[in-house]
């Protein structure tokens, strides 16, 4: 499960991938339409690891509910008290 950061255009994005480094160059560079390619470019500001689809998917959904509220300054999450780093990003 991660979450993408658009600060140019303070958006936000969740979802889940088995491969994030492809996953993560497909968000920034390779699609040629969606949400996401829209709001390039994206910095990962938070990642977790799950030992099952069902698990991520569980997850995904419960961070996509929240209601999540980012500043340039970091943030955080509200269902896991985690905080965000953005100057954290795959590259």
């Amino acid at each position: 499960v991660y979450v993408l950061y658009s600060e140019a255009f303070q958006k936000i994005y969740v979802g889940y991938s088995s491969d994030l480094p492809t996953r993560f160059e497909s968000h920034n560079t390779l699609s040629k339409n969606g949400y996401t390619q829209k709001y390039r470019p994206w910095k990962i500001v938070h990642t977790e690891v799950f030992h099952s689809k069902k698990e991520a998917i569980k997850r995904e959904k419960q961070l996509k509910s929240s209601n999540l509220d980012y500043s340039t300054r970091g943030s955080t999450l509200p269902s896991n008290r985690i905080q965000v780093n953005f100057t954290s990003q795959i590259t």
